[in-house]
């Protein structure tokens, strides 16, 4: 039976395009499915979470870690008996507005856009899903409920100050309240992408021999983990060492989050989702203690991982090609493919086609944007072969 707090399918917002709702399937769940089934979502398998994509088979993506992001999600937002559809549509949609090359693609891009407002990553999933997906008869974008689209835009916090263009000029459109606090479940996504990226950066370091398992045995909540699996499987093969080690690594967080939501939701005993978004912080958090240990970990995947040689190699070489492939369109935007022309012999000024040049870019995968960085501009020795 879900919570008094939890959102209603029976009752959303509903959509900015009324339609006819599903038969059989509830308004989130058709939400989630017309993520799924969208261009920018079967992109993400070639776009880069750390390593760029052509680094290994075995590294997440960005789809990878949007799957891992939704079923974790569905455990939590289960176990506090939100809406599990709803957490699961705002975990999927969360990474669509990511650049080719992760953060350091997305640096580039915003470094690129200041003179025209800038970039971010969730404006621009924002973006996408209420206007870049065009493939229905009556709309652009998905036409997705209120809902999705509040926690695909503040599901970290309310946004206020400065508020990214895209999210700007579709609030404007359609008010998502950005001042107040999303619903708990998706707060419950974004928390659920804090213990995924926690969880697999550690796996993909490890993989890609940046540190040792030794390191990790030395850092906060994972010495104890290893205690454990030492003292239950003692002389363990060194890789189910680890993987056991590492499983209940991400158990403690799973379950450090309930805990603190159950608290807090008793504390504030909302009566309705609106009392959520009204409560001046957030339901869905860690404990202060693994919130702690937490950034120590942050802090050495940082030193070991985000900033490793190779990795900073890499990151030279990335922001070099996206520093190309902008200026580039904005000098030739006949390159553009055709079915972004209408948008650019419509563009008023510099701005409008700076931005267009920055959604197409925006939504390369690391394969093709190396592929037309070389086609266009002739590529770069670190790419040669891929």
């Amino acid at each position: 039976m879900a919570a008094p707090y939890a959102t209603d399918p029976a009752n959303p917002r509903g959509r900015l395009y009324p339609e006819e709702e599903s038969e059989f399937r509830s308004p989130f769940q058709r939400d989630r499915d017309r993520i799924i089934h969208a261009s920018a979502f079967r992109r993400l398998k070639h776009k880069t979470q750390v390593f760029i994509e052509h680094e290994g088979d075995y590294f997440r993506t960005r789809l990878t870690h949007s799957i891992e992001v939704a079923q974790v999600g569905r455990t939590v937002a289960a176990a506090l008996d939100l809406n599990v559809e709803l957490t699961e549509a705002v975990a999927l949609a969360h990474d669509l507005g990511h650049t080719p090359f992760g953060h350091t693609g997305e640096e580039a891009l915003d470094a690129l856009m200041a003179p025209y407002g800038g970039f971010d990553h969730n404006a621009q999933a924002l973006r996408i899903v209420t206007d870049l997906e065009r493939h229905y008869a009556e709309w652009d974008g998905l036409n997705l409920t209120w809902e999705t689209l509040e926690g695909i835009a503040k599901h970290n916090g309310p946004v206020t100050g400065d508020i990214p263009y895209a999210l700007a000029a579709y609030n404007e459109i359609q008010d998502l309240e950005l001042h107040t606090h999303a619903s708990a479940e998706a707060q419950v996504a974004a928390l659920a992408d804090d213990i995924a990226y926690n969880n697999h950066d550690l796996h993909d370091g490890l993989r890609a021999e940046l540190f040792s398992t030794d390191d990790l045995a030395e850092l906060p909540i994972l010495d104890e983990c290893f205690k454990r699996v030492d003292h239950k499987y003692p002389g363990l093969n060194y890789y189910r060492r680890r993987h056991e080690a590492l499983r209940r690594f991400f158990g403690i967080l799973v379950e450090d989050v309930i805990k603190v939501a159950r608290r807090n939701l008793a504390e504030l005993d909302p009566a309705s989702v609106h009392d959520i978004r009204h409560a001046g912080r957030m339901m869905i958090q860690f404990t202060p203690e693994i919130w702690t240990d937490l950034k120590v970990i942050r802090q050495f995947l940082f030193d070991r991982m985000y900033r490793a040689p190779a990795v900073v190699e890499m990151r030279v070489e990335v922001t070099a090609m996206v520093n190309d492939l902008f200026p580039f369109f904005m000098e030739n935007p006949n390159e553009l493919p055709k079915q972004w022309r209408k948008d650019v012999d419509a563009a008023p000024d510099h701005i409008a086609l700076a931005r267009i040049v920055a959604d197409y870019i925006a939504g390369m995968t690391d394969r093709f944007a190396i592929q037309e960085h070389g086609r266009l501009l002739g590529g770069t020795s670190a790419f040669k072969g891929t």
